[in-house]
């Protein structure tokens, strides 16, 4: 329910149907938890982006805070495990500047029908497909944020993939031995509790991923999904980075799929349609690093080896295009009206011919 006269933040929406929260239990839980809560009305808006857990902006009087609890409906098993997230939140905070500041969590199922947790509003520019308008006044002016928000993008990931952790208290959030080759044997049993359709490239997909595993050498915190529009940026003559959000995936593991993730993501002017169809970006439109520069900066700025890099790239494809299914799936069984995941079992089988390809390629 909106608070009549609030003008939400850019970037938010109104609560989607069949998405509602029990504004009275959020209220009462704030006042219990919460000191800066200032009691009063409160409203709840939505935000848009994402298609895995809900994400609601939760406003009183000057009061903002973010509330974060997984989808409605039947879930996969230990998917969004929102006391996961909120501890790893809780340790890495102090850490990396970046992360926004966990309040409480709730793990009673009784309060909102499911556990959920509440962190701090960083407030900050998204870029989603297009530039903000704040940011596009000219094409110059577009070129120079477009450069000043690649360069911050891939610096966030180095420093990130710097944090102490063993300093930052996080080592109980991953088990970094043969972290790569669970992470394909998971994903692949993922898209088969998930599957509605055959895609014929799937087996000889899986059978590549396992035979050209590469060997392990790193081990780092890592966001697991990470990509421009996870990143909240303060817009200005020099643009800063406000804030990483979306940190539900977040594990020990190898950085090399964090920038393969990333990659993924950041599509090109030049890219065949199906990418700018299901994967829009802003930075499709020219006035970004191209991934070429992206990589050759990180290896610079990291110091690390990216030459196995195309290996974490065909996964990276494919472990999107499982999260899609599952979402597919979701909306073929009735579990979600969100008329976007409509036509998700397209992307999927995009993303797994791509990933193919790339496969063949890589050899």
């Amino acid at each position: 329910m909106a608070q009549q006269g609030f003008v939400a933040p850019s970037g938010t929406m109104p609560v989607r149907p069949g998405e509602e929260l029990d504004v009275a239990r959020i209220s009462a839980i704030l006042k219990e938890r919460c000191p800066t809560f200032p009691g009063g009305q409160v409203s709840v808006y939505q935000f848009p982006a994402g298609a895995s857990n809900l994400t609601y902006l939760v406003c009183s009087g000057e009061f903002r805070a973010v509330l974060r609890r997984p989808p409605f409906g039947p879930l996969p098993a230990k998917a969004h495990d929102m006391g996961r997230e909120c501890r790893l939140l809780e340790r890495l905070h102090p850490h990396f500047e970046f992360a926004p500041k966990p309040y409480f969590l709730v793990e009673d199922v009784e309060v909102l029908g499911a556990p959920f947790y509440v962190m701090e509003y960083i407030s900050g520019l998204t870029l989603d497909a297009k530039l903000p308008t704040v940011l596009s006044a000219s094409s110059g002016v577009a070129k120079d944020a477009g450069a000043q928000i690649s360069n911050l993008f891939v610096q966030t990931l180095v420093s990130l993939h710097s944090v102490d952790i063993k300093a930052s208290s996080l080592e109980e959030f991953g088990h970094p031995s043969g972290f790569l080759q669970r992470q394909v044997s998971a994903w692949a049993n993922r898209y088969e509790q998930a599957k509605t359709e055959e895609i014929p490239e799937v087996a000889p997909l899986l059978e590549w991923l396992n035979e050209s595993l590469p060997g392990e050498r790193y081990v780092t915190l890592i966001h697991n999904d990470y990509k421009l529009n996870n990143l909240l940026f303060r817009p200005g003559h020099r643009i800063s980075v406000a804030g990483v959000v979306d940190w539900e995936m977040a594990t020990l593991g190898d950085p090399l799929l964090d920038l393969a993730v990333a990659l993924v993501y950041w599509v090109e002017p030049g890219d065949a349609e199906p990418f700018h169809q299901w994967l829009p970006s802003v930075t499709s439109s020219g006035y970004f690093w191209n991934r070429d520069r992206l990589v050759a900066e990180y290896a610079l700025r990291s110091g690390r080896d990216v030459s196995n890099l195309p290996y974490y790239q065909v996964f990276a494809y494919f472990k999107l295009a499982v999260i899609l299914q599952q979402i597919y799936r979701r909306y073929r069984l009735g579990m979600t009206s969100d008329t976007r995941f409509r036509d998700f079992g397209r992307a999927v089988e995009f993303l797994i011919q791509h990933a193919f390809q790339l496969a063949q390629r890589a050899g």
